[in-house]
């Protein structure tokens, strides 16, 4: 059985683990693995590493040890069609590893028999650091999220238990349930399992920014893109996206025009009032690849999203407090001696932060050749 999550203050065991995961990355150790055989991987090549700037994780590895081989069954279902109701749609046709696992160049993803969606395509990274899924938060546990897109009518429009019966009839995939949990029975849990697993191993934590904060040998980043982290601070960018993970995981209205539609956002879930138009603040590592941008793809640059904190927030209801501190234009800005809700940004200030934004690409997440098909 899945256990729902519980408040971080009511799991003292799970504290220590994520303790004790931090202990082993310093030391450069960490790979989990355990559970039915001995899978234990090599030395250098750990199955999940915690990069040494980053946080303790927040999933519960206790609940669901990472194996070599039930990383390499998850592995298999991502890039299976068979998951979709014709075959056609996997995990990956909405989740590209080139693109830090997003739908790239789509607004709005699609799903089988071309049909669209309502909603941009989030990356993919560092989900061991995830507290919840999806814009409006609406999964809050990584070992149940699959279930919503296969039985999303617009994306894999499928039912958990046909997708059961198709691995079922499959003797490759029986043969690896086995060798991941000891028997070849294919159950719910051990679906939705395998699959955490391998979106566990998916850690961007490699840029050129994290080998610059690091200090390690030959990370260097240039004079703009210095300038655009401390604007990236200065400005205000960091108290949203913020920390390690360049989000702080909360729910917040930026200051979208309403003309595009109305998605009521995190008020879709909860149903409050004050959470109308809040999205989840997405994560800014990879951002390079990751466009277009907005929870409904309105954005195809980020020329055009800092263009929006710069001169297009809106005083929509809910807007983020922290962007109705309002303050003078800079001279020679469109607004040029109002005050309006936003950013104000310089078309220099612009150009630095984009360099700086830049620097949190990480290749060898994007060409790590153990997430992609085999």
């Amino acid at each position: 059985m899945i256990r729902n999550n519980q408040p971080l203050a009511h799991q003292p065991r799970h504290l220590r683990v994520a303790r004790w995961l931090k202990r082993l990355t310093l030391a450069g150790l960490v790979g989990l693995a355990g559970c039915a055989t001995d899978s234990s991987p090599a030395p250098d090549e750990p199955l999940f590493t915690v990069p040494a700037n980053f946080p303790p994780p927040t999933y519960r590895f206790q609940n669901n040890a990472l194996t070599k081989e039930g990383v390499a069954l998850g592995r298999m279902l991502f890039y299976d069609g068979r998951l979709s109701r014709d075959g056609t749609i996997s995990c990956a046709e909405c989740h590209n590893q080139a693109y830090a696992f997003t739908h790239h160049g789509h607004d709005l993803s699609h799903g089988i028999d071309n049909r669209l969606g309502t909603r941009n395509s989030l990356p993919l990274q560092n989900l061991a650091w995830s507290q919840a899924f999806m814009w409006d938060g609406g999964v809050f546990d990584l070992d149940l999220f699959p279930i919503a897109p296969i039985e999303n009518h617009v994306e894999m429009d499928e039912t958990l238990p046909n997708v059961l019966e198709k691995l079922r009839n499959d003797p490759a995939y029986t043969a690896q349930f086995k060798k991941a949990y000891g028997t070849d029975e294919v159950t719910t849990a051990r679906f939705l399992q395998a699959l955490s697993q391998f979106m566990l191993t998916l850690v961007s934590g490699n840029s050129r920014y994290d080998r610059y904060v690091r200090k390690e040998a030959g990370a260097t980043l240039t004079a703009d893109e210095r300038a655009g982290m401390a604007l990236f601070t200065s400005k205000g960018c960091a108290s949203c996206h913020a920390g390690a993970l360049f989000t702080d995981q909360r729910y917040r209205n930026n200051g979208l025009s309403l003309a595009f539609g109305e998605d009521a956002g995190r008020a879709h879930i909860t149903e409050k009032p004050e959470d109308r138009y809040t999205f989840k603040v997405p994560s800014l590592r990879n951002v390079e690849h990751t466009g277009p941008y907005m929870h409904d793809g309105r954005f195809r640059t980020l020329e055009a999203v800092l263009n929006h904190y710069a001169d297009g927030v809106e005083d929509t209801p809910n807007l983020d407090p922290l962007l109705k501190q309002t303050s003078s234009v800079t001279p020679g800005q469109s607004r040029l001696g109002q005050s309006r809700p936003g950013i104000p940004l310089t078309a220099d200030e612009q150009t630095k932060l984009i360099a700086f934004l830049k620097t949190l690409t990480d290749s060898d997440f994007l060409t790590n050749s153990n997430f992609a098909p085999k």
